[in-house]
């Protein structure tokens, strides 16, 4: 594929902190990494058809830079772009500081060139324009312009071969598969001009390292363009992308114009569909609301390479024997991955820093806000996910694609098994997505006020019925597929062993277990039942299948399958008996894993905690079940799982709470809050003896959730993996803004009264 990659790179050199030598390479910023002193960063606002605004707060390096990027629609190949680069010393900063920046660009097509305008031999005295053509792209042309911002300069005899004032271009032709390495190279070259300075004057002698760290300057045409800049104090300059189709080029006046456009559209559309509501209509909340949309929507890209994959189809993955978690991690061991693909994915990820791929399990949730914001983004990206799918069903739960989103993987984590699933989450996203198809009718938008002509494309699928419609059959054969494989490989035993049920079809079980983890279901250390047995079944499993059976028999009901219909209506019947009949204890008052016992026997093993409230998670309890109103005290429990900060993964009478990895054996996680406020509300606006109750503890569940989040994010710059249900403190990975981004979703619901109207059911 030929493609262009601008990323921006940023080092500082003060004087005096540096030591010459062949490890020059310190505080350089190429990828978002973890613990390296930022006081934050991320998108302020971004609209993903539009462009943004995105600030890094580098507190080691004393500056601030901002990223100002808009898009310009026109012509045949996705139109032109551009991009303002803004750099401003923080207060602690030296009135002198030196910034280096770099700014490559790379040309991915087989024999595929940019070409440079030449400069003079020490660099370019004003903007530098480059251009190519690409399969894909056509024809382009890009312009760094010389900007703004003092130049430091040098009485150093080098200072004659290493202008300062000018911008450097350093031009390469390298293997296309060693172009996702561009930090290497670009270390590589500079290594070349730092040996050559040194051995020239010496370490004593030396140019001050602000010189000395400047490539050489090499205009010519090739594969990968390194620009480097040098300043003292504040600066900007643009980077203009012309599409040849698009007609006239782009210019900074351009650009300047756009910037205040898109501004001006995201925070208008913002307050048309997440403006935060009583408590936190306030100007910080929406501030907070804006930053939490924008990096889950600054958080999609599109990944493509191959991935690992054992289909060996060993016996040992089967589980069917007492102590199978040990044959199974025999057979991974044997090593017999392949790599398939190339495959391509749309995806939004969890985290920036931490987890810069896509994940089946978190995706779902990903896409809660998305379909909100732009319904037909959402759609693209669960097409991309469901083009995945191969001809069994499966689609592999983590995706990592190709050399470099396996950098950042640990060996033991990369390999996929085509018996191994993970929460079907991309439901929730088709159940959102027919109720507004349902509530539209084709009417939703008309007469209605938009933005700008381009939002139609943001909710085509839902204001032309057809479309949705076709989008829908087009989708449903695979949805079949998907839920057939689940059938067929996650089901529980219910023939071996002496169990009465309604349904003798209606049981499951994960496969992947092992004594600590069930990471098949997204639950990694929650405790389940000890040891692991063929005739375990899972509760939480069970309950996303019947999500998954009621949300398929929607979409065959609205293409028009009344046989597909009745089959899962049957089956969802099946689901809720079994639930009660399989999983349910009324000792505890609780549903609970299940297990064979010593003797043979179905035994319940109930550690109250999330998986205890899945029935209730996936809305499978009726208003006026007495089991909701003992799953609403629970609940609501201060001793068990409510606290200050949200509901507890675990409860705090379990002797496993806060033990081991304790991953999800206390903390405080955004999805599944976020799950139980959807069903909190539902229970509080239906008729039913405990919608009072479900209403007081969504109300003071939702201020404690937006809370938690909104004050780490002041206290810290980020948003969190999951955060401590005793301080409120985030924890584990930060700039975690896949499903904690969530929290958006939170502040635009109403808070309820007694007196809740059906317009407040409508916002749900």
């Amino acid at each position: 594929m030929g493609s262009l990659s601008p990323q921006p790179l940023l080092r500082r050199s003060p004087k005096g902190t540096e030591r010459y030598s062949s490890g020059v390479v310190m505080d350089v910023r190429y990828t978002c990494e973890q613990n390296e002193d930022m006081a934050g960063y991320g998108w302020e606002e971004y609209d993903t058809r539009k462009g943004g605004v995105q600030t890094i707060h580098d507190a080691k390096n004393q500056i601030d830079m901002t990223t100002m990027f808009v898009k310009v629609p026109g012509g045949a190949h996705g139109g032109s772009w551009a991009a303002r680069i803004k750099g401003v010393p923080r207060d602690d900063a030296p009135e002198d500081l030196k910034t280096t920046v770099i700014f490559y660009l790379v040309t991915e097509g087989v024999d595929e060139t940019i070409d440079v305008d030449e400069g003079t031999p020490t660099g370019f005295d004003d903007d530098v324009t480059f251009t190519g053509t690409s399969k894909d792209l056509g024809g382009y042309k890009f312009v760094v312009t010389k900007g703004k911002g003092v130049h430091p300069t040098s009485d150093h005899p080098a200072s004659a071969q290493r202008d300062l004032e000018k911008t450097v271009v350093h031009s390469e032709t390298v293997p296309v598969h060693h172009l996702w390495q561009a930090k290497k190279l670009f270390f590589q070259a500079l290594q070349i001009g730092v040996n050559d300075i040194i051995k020239e004057y010496g370490p004593d002698t030396a140019p001050p390292p602000w010189q000395v760290y400047q490539l050489p300057n090499v205009a010519k045409s090739g594969n990968l363009q390194i620009i480097q800049k040098v300043f003292e104090g504040p600066f900007e300059f643009d980077v203009l992308y012309s599409s040849e189709s698009a007609g006239e080029d782009i210019t900074s006046e351009d650009l300047s114009r756009e910037i205040k456009l898109t501004t001006e559209a995201f925070n208008d559309r913002f307050k048309e569909v997440f403006a935060p509501k009583a408590p936190f209509n306030t100007e910080q909340h929406e501030r907070f609301g804006k930053s939490m949309l924008s990096n889950l929507a600054g958080g999609i890209g599109y990944f493509y390479g191959q991935h690992l994959v054992d289909r060996s189809d060993a016996p040992e993955y089967e589980e069917e024997n007492e102590g199978f978690w040990e044959g199974t991690a025999e057979a991974r061991g044997r090593r017999q991955e392949q790599s398939e693909g190339p495959y391509e994915l749309f995806s939004s990820i969890p985290s920036r820093p931490f987890f810069p791929r896509g994940f089946l399990w978190d995706e779902g949730f990903h896409l809660l806000p998305i379909i909100d914001w732009d319904t037909d983004l959402a759609l693209e990206i669960v097409k991309s996910w469901y083009n995945l799918m191969d001809e069994d069903g499966w689609i592999a739960r983590e995706q990592i694609l190709g050399d470099e989103a396996r950098t950042k993987v640990p060996a033991e984590f990369q390999v996929q098994y085509p018996h191994y699933a993970n929460p079907p989450t991309l439901y929730l996203v088709l159940e959102a997505f027919l109720d507004k198809l349902q509530k539209s009718n084709g009417s939703q938008n008309t007469g209605k006020e938009r933005l700008s002509e381009g939002d139609f494309l943001q909710t085509a699928h839902v204001d032309n019925p057809e479309l949705g419609l076709e989008y829908l059959r087009n989708l449903y054969p695979l949805l079949r597929r998907q839920y057939s494989w689940f059938k067929k490989t996650q089901f529980g035993d219910l023939k071996e062993y002496d169990r009465e049920t309604y349904s003798k079809k209606e049981a499951y079980r994960w496969r992947g277990r092992s004594i600590q983890h069930c990471l098949t279901s997204g639950l990694d250390d929650y405790p389940r039942p000890q040891p692991p047995h063929p005739g375990e079944l899972h509760v939480d499993l069970l309950s996303w299948m019947g999500m998954m059976t009621r949300t398929l028999a929607k979409v065959a009901d609205i293409v028009g399958l009344p046989e597909d219909v009745q089959e899962y209506n049957k089956a969802l019947d099946g689901i809720s008996h079994n639930l009660v009949d399989l999983h349910w204890s009324e000792a505890k008052g609780c549903f609970c894993d299940a297990t064979i016992d010593d003797f043979e026997e179905h035994a319940l093993v109930c550690h109250k905690g999330y998986i205890s409230l899945f029935p209730f998670l996936m809305g499978l309890l009726e208003p006026d079940d007495a089991k909701l109103d003992k799953v609403l005290d629970l609940v609501g429990d201060e001793s068990e799982l409510f606290s200050p900060h949200g509901i507890r993964s675990l409860s705090k009478r379990s002797v496993f709470y806060g033990t081991e990895e304790n991953y999800w054996r206390s903390p405080v996680w955004i999805n599944i809050n976020y799950l139980a406020l959807v069903q909190l509300r539902d229970y509080a606006l239906r008729p039913g003896p405990y919608a009072a109750k479900s209403g007081d503890l969504f109300n003071r569940l939702r201020r404690n959730l937006v809370d938690t989040v909104y004050k780490s994010w002041e206290e810290t710059g980020f948003a969190w993996e999951q955060y401590n249900p005793e301080t409120g403190a985030g924890q584990r990975t930060q700039h975690f803004t896949g499903w904690t981004s969530l929290v958006v979703k939170m502040m635009a619901m109403d808070e309820l009264s007694d007196g809740s109207s059906s317009h407040a059911r409508d916002e749900l």
